[in-house]
């Protein structure tokens, strides 16, 4: 039994050791502007660029596979920020003309529809989702990115987007009406 233990600890080092060399001989490095513009995407990995979270999103960036107004939850701000960091100019490279600002959504779960089924939870990127099997489920506001992943898999219809809910952290004045930014009165 010792000399079991001791070939299967020896086997296990060398594996690592050459793993470990493996892992310095073919290292690659990133590019440094790929770190720069994942610092800049929102963070949440949700998926709703299509990429398998920020960091790839940032490598099709910067490959020029994808667009700099790919951020949904990002919005406009983060597609300016991603067109300085790329060094596309957004008159000509990046048409920003389309994209909207969108106010910030929340899902919102309709307790009396809830079965607690658990494939909501399952599929949130962020775990704003909590409950148990069988009980009733609830979404956490602050921690939700509004990607609508939950409310696609709900099979009783139970989770819609709703604008986020204004609270003292993140209420803000609204925009002055056209007719007063211009100097005149309505």
């Amino acid at each position: 039994m010792i000399s079991a233990a001791a070939s299967m600890s020896a086997l296990g080092l060398g594996l690592g050791l050459l793993l470990g060399a493996a892992a310095r001989k073919f290292h690659v490095e990133t590019p440094p502007v790929i770190d720069e513009m994942e610092k800049v995407l929102p963070g949440t990995n949700c998926g709703q660029c299509g990429y398998p979270g920020c960091r790839g999103a940032a490598e099709a960036i910067a490959g020029g596979i994808a667009p700099v107004t790919l951020c949904p939850p990002g919005g406009r701000d983060v597609a300016l920020r991603l067109a300085e960091i790329v060094g596309v100019d957004c008159g000509g490279g990046a048409d920003l003309s389309r994209m909207t600002e969108i106010e910030p959504q929340v899902a919102f779960i309709f307790e009396d529809h809830c079965t607690g089924c658990t494939k909501c939870f399952k599929r949130c990127p962020t775990d704003a989702i909590v409950g148990a099997a069988k009980q009733i489920h609830t979404v956490i506001w602050d921690a939700c990115t509004g990607c609508d992943a939950c409310a696609q898999v709900c099979p009783t219809e139970a989770i819609i987007l709703r604008s986020k809910p204004r609270t003292l952290k993140s209420w803000y004045w609204e925009k002055p009406a056209a007719a007063f930014s211009e100097g005149g009165r309505a």
